[in-house]
């Protein structure tokens, strides 16, 4: 499954599905996860034990790493968009969303490489369990996790004034994470 000529590819031009965090290799992105080829044989994997949207796709192997990694949109659709015109998936369009189902071809394809799937799958827990050093809390992962779907709902359709009001939101949120919680002073734990 390796293309070298795909306008995507994971690795070599430096996109590998990692959003830029600060602290991290390679000029402040995440450790490579996937080797090359192995996101599109993945990919073609999920989708062929259940038909689903790109956004699915990425919320299933967010789950595989617990949360610790999720692939960027931009990295996933260019994939499909690949599988696609290898005529490994096929995608019908239903709402304005794309949702993907695997061909003949691409059923053939994933029983040929069965055992590089597998390799897949234990590179991922490897990866997972790696990552998990940069980890935060489960909880704080559900509650970023519930953060960008909620985003994600909006599909682009942003009013001025929910702009604003999401904004306001957010900022105030992050500059209450980095205030921290309330201490009272001494002088107000002397007055109780």
């Amino acid at each position: 499954m390796r293309d070298h000529h795909s306008p995507h590819r994971e690795h070599g031009d430096g996109r590998d599905g990692f959003e830029k965090r600060p602290g991290r290799e390679r000029g402040g992105r995440g450790p490579r996860v996937f080797a090359p080829g192995d996101l599109k044989l993945l990919l073609l994997a999920l989708i062929a034990e259940q038909p689903c949207h790109g956004y699915d796709l990425i919320r299933q192997i967010e789950g595989m790493f617990d949360g610790a990694y999720s692939p960027s949109p931009g990295v996933i659709y260019p994939t499909l968009t690949f599988l696609e015109e290898s005529e490994l998936i096929t995608g019908d369009a239903e709402g304005g969303k794309k949702r993907y189902s695997v061909t003949e071809a691409g059923r053939q394809s994933l029983a040929k490489q069965a055992v590089a799937l597998e390799g897949v799958r234990m590179r991922i827990d490897v990866s997972k369990r790696s990552l998990r050093g940069h980890d935060r809390p489960a909880e704080i992962h559900e509650a970023v996790h519930n953060l960008r779907h909620a985003l994600q709902l909006h599909h682009g359709r942003w009013s001025p004034e929910e702009i604003q009001r999401v904004a306001t939101l957010l900022n105030n949120t992050a500059n209450a994470i980095v205030d921290g919680p309330a201490v009272p002073s001494t002088q107000e734990k002397a007055n109780d």
